[in-house]
Order: structure tokens, then C-alpha cells, then sequence
């Protein structure tokens, strides 16, 4: 792995699960870690109740946007964790994978987006420790 381990976050839409967690994986990993997040289909906008929810952690996703998958952010990065895109997303030899078998928060309530969340955090804690153990 390079100095800065890069992670890449892959959903199909981008406007949910992703987004979370490269929000949270951000806000956890102070700087140690590169975090992306992409989809192979993405929507127009991010989730209304995923913007709310990590509002709640005073992490502000009101600016960010649903993203294209491209090779090159797979080439870079050093995990790829993906989250429900199944054969949509391209697989590179070399490459760790992680599938993080996820609720997709899409036509979700706030309650259930939060516990979506909720179970991200816990996963994304985990590999900043795994990944930087001393951040």
C-alpha cells in the first residue's frame, strides 16, 4: 500500500451508502486515508434522508453529488469496498475487495437511513483501525 492508503466506496446509484461511509471514512480517518466514492449508475442527487442523517453528525453532504465509477479511480485505489452493485462493478487483479452487504437507504424513512448509517460507522471504524492502526 502506498503511504496514504486510498479507499473507494462503490454503490450503484452513489446517493446513499457511499456517500456515508466516504463521509464518515473522511471524518474518521482525519486526513490518514484517501477516501472516493463512485457509482456505476449514479442518480441525479444524493438521498434527502442520507443528507439528513449525517447532518446529524454535523457532516455536511449538501455540497457533494452522485459520481461516475471510472477504471482510473479503481486502478488507484488500494481497497475497493463495494456495496450492492453486483457485476456492474469492475474487478482488477490485485485489487482487495470488500462487499459490505447493506440496506439500500433509496424510498427509505429517516429512522431506517439512520440505522443504515448507524452500521456503516461501525464498519468504517473498524478498517480506519485496520488500515491506520495508529490514527
Amino acid at each position: 500500500m502506498s503511504t496514504t492508503p486510498e479507499v473507494l466506496f462503490v454503490c450503484v446509484h452513489n446517493a446513499g451508502r457511499s456517500q456515508m461511509a466516504a463521509a464518515l471514512l473522511h471524518h474518521h480517518a482525519r486526513g490518514k486515508i484517501a477516501v472516493r466514492s463512485a457509482g456505476s449508475a449514479p442518480a441525479a442527487t444524493i438521498n434527502p434522508a442520507v443528507v439528513e442523517v449525517m447532518h446529524e453528525l454535523d457532516l455536511d453532504l449538501s455540497q457533494e453529488f452522485p459520481k461516475k465509477l471510472t477504471t482510473d479511480a479503481v486502478q488507484a485505489a488500494d481497497v475497493v469496498i463495494t456495496m450492492g452493485c453486483g457485476d456492474a462493478c469492475p474487478v482488477f487483479p490485485g485489487k482487495r475487495y470488500l462487499d459490505w452487504e447493506l440496506t439500500d437507504p433509496a424510498g427509505q424513512g429517516v429512522d431506517a437511513v439512520r440505522e443504515i448509517r448507524d452500521d456503516i460507522d461501525r464498519r468504517v471504524r473498524d478498517l480506519v483501525a485496520e488500515l491506520v492502526p495508529s490514527a
